[in-house]
């Protein structure tokens, strides 16, 4: 199968309005699409990224307010990581202390990494590369196009043994082992990439087999999805999940991409999902965001699913 990279990460929220609030305000992103999780539209299903949602630069969130907060652990997508340059480094060192939110910093690869969490407790990073990265990011006014978030840089996938992922991931996914280091917090991290590289196409696993299992919850990730360039490749690679011994979904329509899931053999739901057609399809580039959208199937209740839903802060 293509692999392309990373097409987008999806997490579960419990305050909507906080949530919101983080992801434009402070990290400086665009509310690119505002719909309803497809499986149950009471809830929102929200989508922030560049200036149009480019694969590989959208975060997603499903909501459920008074939900626990999830542990992050084996068995999880525990760490989100978007890229800047190197020279933005002091921007969003002073950008988060003057937000109030505490940051670690620690070096990976040859990179600065800041790592935080969101409201929820969600891990995210911020990764100054040296690594060319030409994608451009949301005009946000208080933070400069030369210091945005790019799009994804990584995601980190724990396990208390990485070994049958690691396998799919390579045998069967066609990602390669690129680098490997000391993890900070103890065991080793391996890094895979996917066609040629460079951010937003590296997935990190980290064994920590000592750790407690991930619990699922608000500040968790709920899927990782992959990047394929249509339907074509995503059929062969639902046959490869099949053939590799996966138990894989058909493939789905999620309006603005279709897609395919598996959970892999470590526990973290894998997503592959198509480039097409993107967020473009039902709002213009300067209108994404603006108004709820509704698939076809619940645009008949869009009155009683409109009283349920809290308003957004934008």
């Amino acid at each position: 199968m293509k692999i392309l990279g990373l097409h987008h990460i999806t997490a579960m929220a419990g305050d909507v309005a906080a949530n919101v609030q983080f992801y434009t305000q402070v990290l400086g992103l665009r509310l690119i699409k505002r719909t309803v999780n497809f499986d149950d539209p009471s809830t929102y299903h929200l989508y922030f990224g560049d200036t149009v949602g480019t694969p590989g630069s959208a975060l997603t969130f499903f909501y459920w307010a008074g939900q626990p907060r999830g542990r992050p652990g084996p068995g999880q997508a525990t760490d989100t990581a978007w890229s800047v340059p190197a020279s933005s480094l002091d921007f969003w060192r002073e950008r988060l202390a003057s937000r109030g939110l505490e940051f670690a910093e620690e070096r990976r690869f040859g990179d600065t990494v800041l790592r935080f969490s969101d409201p929820d407790g969600l891990g995210l990073e911020i990764v100054a590369t040296s690594e060319a990265d030409p994608r451009q990011p949301w005009a946000h006014p208080e933070v400069p196009v030369a210091h945005g978030l790019r799009g994804f840089h990584s995601t980190t996938l724990t396990h208390a043994d990485s070994a049958r992922t690691a396998r799919l991931l390579v045998d069967i996914m066609g990602w390669r082992e690129i680098a490997r280091e000391p993890a900070s917090g103890g065991g080793e991290r391996v890094r895979y990439a996917a066609g040629a590289g460079g951010p937003g196409a590296y997935v990190d696993l980290v064994s920590a087999p000592e750790a407690p299992r991930g619990r699922p919850g608000a500040g968790t990730v709920h899927h990782v999805a992959f990047r394929v360039a249509d339907d074509a490749e995503e059929i062969v690679a639902l046959a490869e999940w099949r053939a590799a011994g996966l138990q894989p979904s058909p493939q789905v329509d999620r309006n603005y991409f279709h897609s395919i899931y598996a959970r892999e053999p470590g526990g973290v739901l894998f997503e592959i999902a198509t480039d097409q057609p993107g967020f473009l399809i039902d709002e213009t580039r300067e209108s994404l965001g603006s108004r709820l959208l509704l698939p076809p199937q619940y645009e008949p209740h869009r009155a009683a699913i409109e009283a349920r839903l809290d308003p957004l802060p934008v």
